[in-house]
């Protein structure tokens, strides 16, 4: 270890490490909280916040200016030295697994966002919201991406330990959800076998919506690379299903139909809105990474890749 990295073992650095998560959240050119106020934050004396100050200026990590009774400045800073120097490392977040376009240019978005902030960042892909919820309470993984409605739903059921990072706005998750009708079934058929996949909330919710009031229908357990097998062996009729996935299932033998109007005005803003939620006690981190990323910059590369202007990359 060299003397520069020793330095921030002392605990004028362990300061400094601290400071740098909070500095991530301030944009050049803008006034810094005063002395005594950043070291009410920390917990320390006024004199290690200043030599915490130091340290990071030396570092490269930030350069200030004092501009008299307007206070200090921040200048300039450089968010990877921050992000490196605040000891909060890579952020590896659950995403679903990357069968559709519009997922590929999400994980592509999110990635080159990232990047662009200079924050470590790191993807796995994992199937079914429940399962990613559950890496991340378990402190597997630090993000998880999901559908706005699933994300409401979850953040009540774990009330106090998980939060919502950000919203990426409509048509970010999926374009659309439709009834995928068997070809030969009829909806009005008594005893009506309708596919659902419990390690997806969006679609066992939908689904549960979708026929409530049907106490005839038979549940059958299904999972998005088994729905063609099933149609073709006739063992369930009907089920709700992302359209963007059928998109690239042509061979697909099923008709399209509209959810009601009900089920459709009640959630599909939410349930076509990508959503980052993480853990509650994150956050430092969590602040960061709603300081790094920018939304519009992930929808615009979103767009890119469901136009074709740009390959996925993630």
């Amino acid at each position: 270890m060299n003397a520069f990295d020793e330095r921030f073992l002392t605990r004028n650095g362990l300061a400094a490490r601290q400071l740098a998560a909070l500095l991530l959240g301030h944009e050049p050119d803008t006034r810094l909280p005063r002395v005594r106020d950043l070291a009410e934050e920390l917990g320390c004396g006024n004199g290690t916040v200043q030599a915490a100050l130091r340290l990071l200026e030396e570092s490269g990590a930030v350069e200030t200016a004092a501009r008299g009774h307007l206070g200090t400045f921040l200048v300039r800073s450089d968010r990877s030295v921050l992000w490196r120097l605040s000891g909060l490392g890579t952020l590896l977040a659950a995403m679903p697994l990357p069968y559709s376009r519009r997922y590929e240019g999400l994980a592509t978005g999110l990635r080159t966002a990232f990047d662009e902030a200079g924050t470590p960042f790191a993807i796995t892909f994992m199937r079914g919201a429940g399962a990613r919820t559950t890496a991340l309470l378990e402190g597997k993984v630090d993000l998880v991406v999901l559908s706005r409605f699933a994300a409401d739903r979850l953040i009540e059921e774990h009330s106090g330990d998980l939060e919502l990072v950000v919203d990426l706005g409509p048509a970010t998750y999926v374009g659309a959800h439709g009834l995928l009708l068997r070809e030969g079934a009829s909806l009005d058929a008594p005893g009506l076998r309708v596919a659902v996949d419990h390690a997806s909330e969006d679609q066992r919710m939908l689904a549960e919506r979708a026929f409530a009031g049907r106490p005839d229908v038979e549940w059958v357990e299904a999972s998005y690379m088994q729905l063609g097998d099933l149609f073709e062996r006739r063992e369930a009729d009907v089920t709700v299903w992302n359209l963007d996935e059928v998109q690239g299932r042509p061979t697909m033998r099923a008709e399209v139909l509209p959810l009601g109007d009900e089920i459709t005005r009640d959630l599909s803003l939410r349930n076509s809105k990508a959503a980052v939620i993480g853990r509650a006690e994150s956050g430092t981190a969590l602040r960061a990474v709603r300081d790094a990323v920018d939304p519009s910059r992930v929808t615009a590369l979103q767009s890119e890749v469901l136009r074709g202007e740009r390959m996925p990359s993630y």
